[in-house]
């Protein structure tokens, strides 16, 4: 079967726009369920991080036995160096959320070729809630904002704004897609939307972690 990475943030925090260093990482259920789902469909999954720093899971994302699971996973703890990865060597590369994207894949050079060459490559891309952050500066062969013009979904401004950091966030993930062109469609907050435009595969929130991981296995099939 084929090999699909997945990158991972490896931000232990998530600056505010107030200076408050707010503790994050990655969100474990956005890790675990296509993980899971994609391992089943007998799909090898490999982990790389900015500078193959060993992630973590956000404390707060935590359910039972979620820690438990998350460090029986091979590779997980010893990701590859993000910068050293060629996207060649994958069928697909899937994004989990977290405020951590927020915090570094947001502004990450290495993270943003590999998405463009993944999608000049025409192989599977896909991303949830805030691991749609490392779309933001992704750009296509023209250097115009990749997302512009793609349909597409993302944690949205209401889910942030509930979840108590929208009036401390330094950019609101939603707002800025919009801002760079894309064709963004948010539902009600934590319902399962996930959304397909071409091998592009955006899931809301944690809710749509095993939906997203569906289409990516539909996608490899």
């Amino acid at each position: 079967m084929s090999s699909v990475l997945f990158v991972v943030t490896s931000a232990r925090t998530w600056t505010l726009s107030d200076g408050t260093e707010h503790p994050t990482g990655y969100w474990a259920e956005e890790l675990l369920a296509p993980y899971r789902l994609l391992t089943a469909a007998g799909h090898d999954v490999v982990f790389a991080t900015p500078g193959g720093v060993e992630p973590v899971a956000d404390v707060s994302s935590l359910g039972d036995g979620d820690a438990a699971a998350l460090a029986q996973i091979p590779g997980l703890s010893t990701p590859q160096v993000l910068a050293d990865v060629d996207v060649a060597d994958y069928a697909a590369v899937y994004y989990p959320g977290g405020h951590g994207p927020m915090q570094d894949l947001a502004v990450n050079a290495d993270s943003a070729a590999l998405i463009s060459a993944t999608v000049s490559a025409g192989r599977p891309l896909a991303a949830v809630c805030h691991g749609l952050a490392a779309l933001l500066p992704a750009r296509d062969a023209a250097g115009q904002p990749l997302v512009a013009g793609r349909r597409i979904t993302g944690f949205s401004d209401e889910e942030e704004r509930i979840g108590g950091l929208a009036d401390r966030a330094p950019f609101l993930l939603e707002t800025s897609l919009r801002e760079l062109g894309a064709d963004i469609e948010v539902t009600t907050p934590w319902s399962d939307h996930t959304i397909i435009d071409g091998l592009l595969i955006t899931g809301q929130n944690p809710q749509s972690s095993a939906s997203a991981a569906q289409a990516v296995i539909a996608a490899l099939s």
